[in-house]
């Protein structure tokens, strides 16, 4: 009896009796040794059919067609592995083609495939590796006993195009393009073709229903590692090889498309949401066209899948076992969610406010360390290499991309000045000019113009479910270490109390910013304070005020006393020690070691000082 529905699904006892006894739903199966000797290691796989346990013997294995290989082991992911956000992008070596070219480039960081979550054909391009000079920290990375703590296996095949996917799983197999420039480790395992031309066809094979079925028999745990994957029966259709490479390519094309329009690629351009060639008089409107794009796009990859799935289940004789249905559902790509599409759009919003995107261009603009609104104004102005400054000759382009679409995603550019020092007041009020309410307001004049403003802020605040000042005040920092899977960066400055907070951005970081956060707005603040506090008081002293402006004038100031009280503590045991030590950081350290260099400034995030598992 089959008493689970798939692996990992975890049952109470009583749930697991009633299976045990619904004969109904629970068919007895029936195996013999001969069926099961035909499975390649013999598991017992009593569900798989004789027509299935026949392929094993009629067909070659994956590995006669190409070899997975597992990846390096850093020994340490702490010290070797970051989100490519962390670090200085001049100091990430991207499209890299070769280990020859990598150590040429002298770059620190690669792109290095690490598993993550379900997803097909494109994506979960998080990390870069230290392999600095061909990896040379990883390769002599000992023990205090002399052993060597690292495993730097199959490096050979580093940089190469394959297909990759999560080893260690709960769900189901997801099979992605590996591109050209990539590391790999032990949760990110690739499959490299012998033959190039196999390799979109092979992916296509990966991310079917059969190979599901195929890997309950081979491989009925949590783990996809690289043997039972190399065993896999595969056939070669030969008729319908073309097509099938066509389908794959469409699939990482949609893929990718939908990959890049986040903040956490890489390749992210422009915020999809910002007004289009086609009309967009409002923030509701450009959110309405998104959401029709979105369904389109998985449409376009479930029929692919479908059709995908049909050829291979004829191919393989399945029809009676096997459906090609694909539910939309089971599409690994992005959904609209009112809420998190208007955080993202805020996200962005910041973005252009620390200069880290611009509108008047596409893609990153300040992303390296110590970069000022100088090295903005230059960038935009001139002709920007791209990411990682990339040599030429040293790299190659990413083949799989979706021609250029001039309809409702292509943006129209406006202009939009980041803010001087990357210091963004995040209070209760509009204490400061660049506070990030006013901005946010200035943002949206910009991009759907003055007249809709009310309007696009209504929509904005619904879509949230609270205000703007209050969703920046409570909730966009909780939104932005998620996005950055808490690494975020621009940090929150945060007394204790929350009576004080200001945003700064990582890469724009001095030794002298923590400096500006105190003299030009905690001191500044602190002044305005004592200055409000005063008129409060003279409206309370005033004969003529009414009893209810007194009273108001009386809670406020005592509201305000108590931020005075908590900023003037928090100024002169914390945020002024820390002025004064000028603190240096180091991108290549990472945020987690970074972060806690600036202590009780900055606002805590939950398990940053714990130890992570490799």
């Amino acid at each position: 009896y089959r008493l689970f529905n798939k692996q990992g699904e975890v049952n109470d006892t009583d749930e697991l009796e009633h299976r045990f006894n619904d004969r109904l739903n629970r068919p007895i199966y029936l195996a013999n040794a001969d069926r099961l000797l035909k499975i390649p290691d013999q598991p017992i796989a009593y569900w798989v059919s004789n027509k299935v346990a026949e392929l094993f013997v009629n067909y070659l294995p994956l590995s006669s067609f190409g070899k997975p290989r597992q990846g390096l082991a850093t020994g340490d992911n702490d010290q070797f592995l970051r989100y490519w956000w962390e670090v200085a992008t001049t100091r990430i070596g991207f499209g890299i083609t070769s280990r020859e070219l990598a150590t040429e480039s002298h770059k620190t960081w690669f792109p290095c495939n690490k598993g993550g979550p379900f997803r097909k054909w494109y994506g979960n391009h998080h990390y870069v590796v230290d392999w600095e000079s061909d990896g040379k920290r990883i390769r002599n990375f000992y023990d205090e006993d002399g052993n060597l703590r690292s495993r730097p296996q199959n490096i050979d095949f580093a940089f190469r195009e394959g297909m990759t996917w999560s080893t260690v799983t709960i769900s189901r197999l997801s099979m992605r393009i590996s591109p050209i420039g990539h590391m790999f480790e032990t949760k990110g395992s690739v499959c490299f073709f012998n033959d190039h031309s196999m390799l979109e066809y092979g992916l296509a094979f990966a991310n079917t229903s059969i190979v599901e079925k195929l890997l309950l028999a081979l491989a009925p745990t949590t783990d996809y590692h690289e043997g039972p994957l190399g065993k896999l029966p595969f056939i070669v259709i030969e008729h319908n090889k073309d097509s099938i490479c066509a389908i794959a390519r469409n699939c990482v094309a949609l893929a990718k498309e939908d990959w890049d329009e986040f903040e956490s690629s890489w390749n992210f351009s422009v915020m999809p949401l910002l007004p289009h060639a086609i009309s967009s008089a409002t923030l509701e409107d450009s959110w309405r066209h998104w959401v029709d794009h979105l369904g389109s796009r998985i449409t376009q990859l479930q029929q692919l899948e479908y059709e995908n799935n049909k050829l291979w289940i004829e191919a393989y004789g399945l029809r009676d076992e096997i459906s090609p249905e694909i539910l939309a559902k089971d599409i690994t790509l992005s959904r609209p969610d009112r809420r998190k599409d208007m955080a993202a759009f805020l996200s962005y919003a910041v973005g252009c406010m620390m200069g880290r995107y611009s509108l008047d261009k596409p893609g990153l603009i300040l992303a390296d360390a110590g970069d000022t609104l100088e090295d903005y104004k230059r960038k935009i102005g001139g002709r920007r290499k791209g990411l990682g400054d990339r040599g030429e000759g040293s790299v190659q382009t990413d083949p799989y991309a979706l021609p250029p679409n001039p309809s409702p995603l292509t943006p129209v550019p406006f202009s939009f000045t980041p803010d001087e020092d990357g210091i963004i007041p995040v209070l209760d009020g509009e204490w400061f000019e660049d506070d990030v309410v006013a901005r946010v307001r200035e943002f949206l004049r910009v991009t759907f113009g003055p007249e809709t403003l009310a309007e696009n802020i209504k929509f904005i605040e619904e879509s949230l479910g609270k205000d703007l000042r209050k969703y920046f005040l409570t909730d966009f920092y909780k939104d932005h270490l998620q996005t950055y899977k808490k690494r975020p960066i621009y940090w929150m400055f945060q007394s204790p109390k929350k009576g004080f907070q200001c945003l700064i951005y990582l890469h724009r970081y001095t030794r002298d910013t923590v400096n500006r956060v105190l003299n030009r707005y905690l001191r500044e603040y602190i002044a305005k304070l004592r200055s409000r506090i005063e008129q409060l008081q003279h409206v309370m002293n005033t004969e003529n005020a009414s009893s209810r402006d007194k009273t108001q004038a009386r809670k406020e100031s005592d509201q305000l006393k108590k931020t005075l009280r908590e900023c003037e503590d928090w100024e002169r045991d914390v945020l002024l020690p820390l002025a004064q030590q000028r603190i240096e950081l180091d991108l290549d350290d990472g945020v987690k070691v970074n972060y806690l260099k600036l202590g009780a400034a900055l606002a805590p995030i939950a398990g940053l000082a714990a130890q992570e598992e490799d």
